[in-house]
């Protein structure tokens, strides 16, 4: 293990549960049935293609932007500011490596401008010495593209970079690029394909960090 990579939301922060829940409260006002399974489609996946997903769910006349923008803006009044929850076990994750030398990145399907506002706001932007955003890439996940970009950017060699993911194409994307897939589980549980393209399913960052001080992620 000579560098580590970073998907952001579900990893870092809890923003996959946050967002969830903003979701629900914007169904619930307009009386929608089923979001519970529409959103777990839709986790790690673009925003073209939950905008698919929903439109399958509820119709192709379904108002699908005005429902994203209800709840965007519903998830900026309750978490902006540094109120978004921060995953177990990241500061002290991130505290190991840093003062290990290992080089950090965070990789994001996520828009640039809004990963390193979150970071700053969390007070974690420091101990990533790579962020990019998902603008970086042509192609997203499950696509290796972004992590292969992140590696490049570390100076790293694929086969030594660690990948910490919660999402089925996160570790797909990991996989492809020939890197040491972890999972992190958070609204998904691994299925046999997953669990196959991992090096470990860990269920916390606290317990990956375990392993790195363990040297079992070689």
């Amino acid at each position: 293990m000579k560098a580590v990579i970073f998907d952001m939301d579900g990893v870092i922060f809890d923003s996959e549960r946050a967002t969830y829940l903003c979701w629900k409260k914007v169904a619930e006002d307009h009386g929608l049935a089923g979001m519970d399974e529409v959103y777990r489609r839709c986790i790690g996946v673009t925003p073209e293609v939950t905008r698919q997903i929903c439109l399958d769910a509820y119709g192709e006349d379904f108002p699908y932007d005005s429902f994203d923008k209800k709840a965007s803006a519903l998830f900026h009044e309750r978490y902006d500011g540094g109120r978004l929850p921060v995953k177990e076990g990241t500061r002290e994750i991130l505290t190991f490596l840093k003062n290990n030398g290992i080089p950090t990145a965070l990789a994001s399907s996520t828009r640039q401008t809004r990963v390193e506002s979150q970071l700053r706001e969390a007070g974690l932007m420091e101990f990533f010495d790579v962020i990019v955003g998902g603008e970086s890439v042509s192609r997203s996940k499950p696509a290796p593209d972004i992590f292969l970009y992140a590696a490049e950017q570390l100076g790293a060699a694929p086969a030594d970079c660690v990948v910490i993911e919660d999402s089925f194409n996160g570790i797909r994307a990991a996989h492809a690029a020939g890197m040491i897939p972890v999972m992190v589980p958070d609204m998904l549980e691994p299925d046999d394909e997953i669990c196959g393209k991992c090096k470990a399913v860990c269920r916390t960052l606290t317990e990956v960090q375990r392993k790195m001080e363990g040297k079992d992620l070689l």
